[in-house]
């Protein structure tokens, strides 16, 4: 009687404005992937829905427990991330010209969206028990626990998920107070490294992706072709959009790339659909996500709740920001997809395991030690 009464108390006591959000996003995201594939007649919507609703059980059961068992959980989960990107380099698939999926036979899986959850929870635990050691230190150790893992995705090849650990890595080190002039030196060092990883780093096609994101007229009929279609679907959309279901859309005719339409450009068919305002009401729910996220992570009891829910926050915040942005020429096509949004198995889990590690933060916060982060700033 005792358990049940503690468990209800846990339900009731949810970040209900997080958890009614998320779901609305992801409802949102079935109607926009049947919208982006309807006219050929495949089923991504429905399977969507399954995933949602396992990912929804995933998030709810990983918001009852306590969030600290990543004190003895981070490492193994992180090492399990590990193996299972060496897994890739072994026995993944190639899916759109990037080898980072594992055929599990019931289900596709990226190891990588593991490794970057598991790194996140790793360096939460790291930095929260090491505020007295000297912040070059924190900064360099830190890059160890990530750059391994991230390193390991680019040779997948995998831009896009090795470019999220930057700003979440970021995000972390100033929420555990590391001085501002460190982090510049970091940013100042990454840019001065960014052209050599183009050059040197980067499969042909990823370095005309870069070429082609800075001059999308430079390969208008290759390279080029998808960005200025999505350029041009966002624009015909206009105002209030073209409607659900409308004729002759981009979409409808083939001008978007029907493989890749209901996940990484499914904003194109968004603001097709839907104009401005459909496309500027999606990005204020991220923002409310994002505002959520970091209220959480304010709120959390201790250091380790803190930095946890910024990483995670940050993450959300950079599949956002990279997913709308390649559709509308602001960064290059790195196949980020849209959290909740664009249609992906294993991304929905990750993406509502995630949200439950910020539930829990909420549901465990109380009156335990802030540490010296309190505030991120004094």
């Amino acid at each position: 009687m005792k358990t049940t009464t503690h468990l209800f108390r846990k339900m009731t006591g949810l970040q209900w404005p997080l958890l009614v959000l998320v779901i609305l996003l992801g409802l949102f995201g079935v109607y926009a992937i049947y919208s982006a594939t309807w006219v050929r007649d495949q089923d991504f919507w429905s399977r969507q829905i399954v995933w949602l609703a396992l990912g929804l059980v995933v998030c709810l059961g990983v918001s009852l427990f306590d969030y600290r068992w990543i004190r003895r959980g981070a490492l193994p989960v992180y090492l399990a991330g590990l193996a299972g990107l060496v897994a890739v380099h072994l026995f993944g698939k190639t899916v759109y010209g990037s080898g980072s999926w594992l055929d599990l036979g019931f289900m596709s899986f990226q190891p990588s969206q593991l490794a970057i959850l598991a790194g996140i929870m790793l360096m939460a635990l790291f930095l929260s028990g090491h505020e007295d050691m000297p912040a070059p230190l924190r900064i360099a150790l830190c890059g160890a626990i990530t750059g391994l893992p991230c390193l390991m995705i680019l040779a997948e090849p995998d831009l896009g998920s090795s470019i999220v650990w930057l700003p979440v890595m970021m995000a972390m080190l100033y929420a555990a107070r590391i001085p501002a002039r460190y982090l510049l030196t970091l940013v100042f060092i990454v840019v001065t490294v960014i052209p050599l990883v183009v050059n040197f780093g980067l499969r042909p096609y990823q370095r005309q992706r870069i070429l082609t994101f800075l001059d999308p007229e430079l390969d208008p009929q290759g390279a080029g072709w998808t960005i200025n279609q999505s350029l041009t679907a966002i624009g015909s959309g206009g105002w209030d959009g073209k409607g659900f279901k409308a004729e002759n859309t981009l979409n409808e005719l083939g001008f978007l790339p029907s493989t890749i339409v209901h996940n990484d450009f499914i904003f194109s068919v968004i603001g097709e659909q839907h104009g401005f305002i459909g496309g500027l009401l999606l990005l204020l729910a991220f923002l409310a996500f994002v505002g959520l996220g970091l209220y959480v992570s304010l709120k959390a009891r201790d250091d380790l709740g803190r930095l946890l829910g910024v990483g995670l926050t940050t993450l959300i915040f950079t599949h956002t920001f990279m997913n709308i942005g390649m559709t509308i020429g602001v960064t290059p096509i790195t196949g980020l997809p849209l959290p909740l949004v664009s249609y992906g198995g294993s991304f929905v889990l990750a993406v509502l395991f995630s949200v439950g590690l910020l539930q829990s933060i909420w549901v465990h916060r109380g009156n335990g030690d802030r540490g010296p982060a309190a505030g991120w700033r004094s």
